[in-house]
C-alpha cells in the first residue's frame, strides 16, 4: 500500500461507517461511507488515494489530490505556524511544508511550487526545494515560447520550473524586471544547454521587443510630464533601476522613437516632441 499514490485496492469487508480495502498483502485501509461508490461489494476494486487523517491513521479517498508523491506542483498556503506552513492539497487534511524545506518566507494565500514526499515519520510533506526534482529533458528548442514558475533567485540567475516540471534559468543579463519567487512568467528559450537545461529570457525576440520597449519608454516619459530627465549618456545602472531596461535596449527604443518623430533629445534630456 503506497502512501500518497493513486492505487487500485480490493474491498475486503463492509461496515456501517465504510469499507475496508486491502492491497492483498494483509494491510488494509478504511474508505469512509460517504466516498464508497454505489454498487460496491466485497471483492470490488476501487481506485483510491491513501494518506493520513488528523489522528494519523491511514485513510483512503476517491478524490484526487492536487499532486501525488513524487510530483511537483503549485499549492496554496492555508496557514503558517511555528513548525512551517500548511498547504492545501485538495483533501480534508492539509500537508505540512516544514521550515527546513522552505526557500523563502511564505504567508497565507501564497501559491508556491513544491515537491510532495513521504517524510521519515511516514507522513506526507512538501518541499519548496524542487531543483533536483525537475527534469532536464524538455521537448523545447531555441526560440520556443514557454511558461514557468520562479522557485529560487540567486546571483547566478533566476531559477524557473518550465511547465512546473523542466529545469530552466534566466541569466542575470536577461532580467531587467522585478521578479519574485512564485511569479508565473511567459518566456522565450534562448539556449538549450548540453545537459538539457533551458536558458530563458522574459524578453521577446529583438524585433518584437523593440516595439514593446519603445512603447514602455514613451509611456514613462508621458507620465513624467513629457520629460524623461536624462539622455543616452546616463549610466546603465540608472537605466535599469528606473526603466527596467538594459542600456542597449534603451538606446534601441530611443532610436526607434526618434525615427518615428515622437521624441527629441535636447539639453541632456529626452522629451516628447510637440
Amino acid at each position: 500500500m503506497e502512501l500518497g499514490k493513486i492505487q487500485s485496492l480490493k474491498v475486503d469487508r463492509k461496515k456501517d461507517f465504510g469499507v475496508y480495502l486491502t492491497d492483498g498483502n494483509g494491510e488494509d485501509v478504511l474508505l469512509p461511507m460517504k466516498e464508497v461508490p454505489e454498487g460496491c461489494e466485497v471483492g470490488s476494486e476501487i481506485e483510491v488515494f491513501v494518506y493520513r487523517d488528523s489522528k494519523d491513521r491511514l485513510i483512503a479517498t476517491t478524490r484526487r489530490p492536487k499532486i501525488l508523491v513524487g510530483e511537483v506542483g503549485r499549492l496554496q498556503v492555508k496557514s503558517t505556524t511555528g513548525i512551517g506552513a500548511f498547504l492545501d492539497i485538495g483533501l480534508e487534511r492539509d500537508v505540512l511544508l516544514p521550515f527546513k524545506e522552505t526557500v523563502n518566507k511564505v504567508k497565507e494565500g501564497d501559491e508556491i511550487l513544491v515537491y510532495l514526499y513521504v517524510d521519515k515519520s511516514n507522513r506526507l510533506a512538501a518541499s519548496a526545494k524542487v531543483y533536483s526534482h525537475l527534469s532536464p529533458n524538455s521537448p523545447y528548442k531555441k526560440d520556443d515560447e514557454v511558461v514557468g514558475t520562479v522557485f529560487e533567485i540567486k546571483k547566478m540567475g533566476i531559477f524557473v520550473a518550465v511547465d512546473d516540471k523542466y529545469n530552466g534559468m534566466i541569466p542575470p543579463n536577461e532580467s531587467f524586471e522585478d521578479i519574485k519567487i512564485g511569479d508565473r512568467l511567459d518566456m522565450r528559450v534562448i539556449r538549450v544547454r548540453e545537459d538539457g537545461k533551458l536558458d530563458l529570457s522574459p524578453r521577446k525576440k529583438a524585433y518584437r521587443q523593440l516595439l514593446t520597449d519603445a512603447d514602455v519608454l514613451y509611456n514613462i516619459i508621458e507620465n513624467r510630464g513629457g520629460s524623461l530627465g536624462f539622455d543616452e549618456s546616463v549610466s546603465p545602472d540608472r537605466i535599469k533601476a528606473e526603466l527596467k531596461l538594459s542600456k542597449n535596449a534603451f538606446k534601441r527604443a530611443v532610436g526607434h522613437l526618434l525615427k518615428e518623430g515622437r521624441i527629441e533629445i535636447t539639453d541632456g534630456d529626452i522629451r516628447i516632441k510637440q
